[in-house]
């Protein structure tokens, strides 16, 4: 009897805790994600109103790199360094690394090349987070919790899928150990941060209607498996390609920003050659 006391006399600090850090991470990953979506909007329509701009993709990706190489080495890691401090703690990610994602990728999104918008939300969501380590002076335990709380909130938000966010964000513990204590807050920031994003900043995201669900014959089911592989295959042979073209670059191009020039001239003559 005792000792559900004392469990339960252990919760409330824990629940008023996560509760105000989570609103916390929860508007500061929300408020991002409306930005960031507004920003994507209008590069977005720009970019298709005025279709030059893919022939500044070149000198825009060389000027993005130009930026990670001299103010973000630190962050440069991405979703990378995010997983490695959340397995091994060693300090909190730079402030910087938000508005670098931010502005990098609507940069590339203006100019035409392809980029991402889950990874941006994830680092955003993650960094803004982080910041509270230093200011509430958390410990290791709790700044993994938080990284966790940023991750989910800034894909939930950016998609409008607090569900998914979250158990995106509990994802990140699969390779270690599951953390139960992250539950919690990995759910609310990930609610808080889409209510923030649709409510706050009227920020809308967009609809997609599924207008036939095939039936579930064993047919389709072993169709659906053979899909699968190709699916993985597929996956599989685009990461190997990107690793070989980034260990050509790196082997003839030692200087690192000018990857993306080459890499954005590529699309540039692609885009010509094939008339899309």
């Amino acid at each position: 009897m005792n000792k559900i006391k004392n469990i339960k006399l252990a919760l409330i600090p824990y629940l008023f805790k996560w509760l105000f850090l989570t609103i916390i991470v929860g508007i500061l990953s929300g408020s991002a994600s409306a930005i960031f979506l507004k920003l994507l909007e209008w590069a977005t329509e720009t970019r298709k109103t005025h279709s030059v701009l893919i022939l500044f993709l070149p000198i825009g990706g060389l000027i993005i790199s130009l930026a990670y190489h001299y103010f973000g080495k630190e962050v440069a890691g991405g979703n990378n360094l995010i997983l490695t401090e959340i397995h091994e703690p060693k300090r909190v990610i730079k402030f910087r690394m938000a508005p670098l994602v931010l502005i990098g990728t609507v940069g590339t999104h203006l100019f035409g090349g392809s980029a991402g918008r889950e990874g941006s939300a994830i680092q955003m969501g993650a960094s803004l987070a982080d910041q509270l380590t230093q200011i509430f002076s958390l410990n290791k335990s709790d700044r993994k919790i938080l990284l966790i709380s940023g991750i989910a909130a800034g894909f939930g938000s950016v998609f409008g899928t607090p569900l998914a966010g979250a158990i995106f964000g509990l994802e990140v513990f699969v390779i270690g150990k599951m953390s139960y204590e992250a539950i919690f807050p990995a759910f609310l920031s990930s609610i808080i941060a889409d209510e923030v994003t649709r409510n706050w900043w009227h920020v809308h995201h967009s609809v997609y209607h599924v207008t036939h669900i095939p039936e579930a014959t064993l047919l389709n089911i072993i169709l659906a498996s053979f899909a699968g592989i190709f699916f993985g295959l597929a996956g599989h042979l685009f990461s190997f390609s990107v690793e070989k073209v980034k260990s050509f670059l790196t082997s003839k191009v030692k200087f690192a920003p000018m990857h993306a020039f080459w890499g954005g001239l590529a699309i540039v003559l692609l885009t010509f050659l094939f008339d899309t």
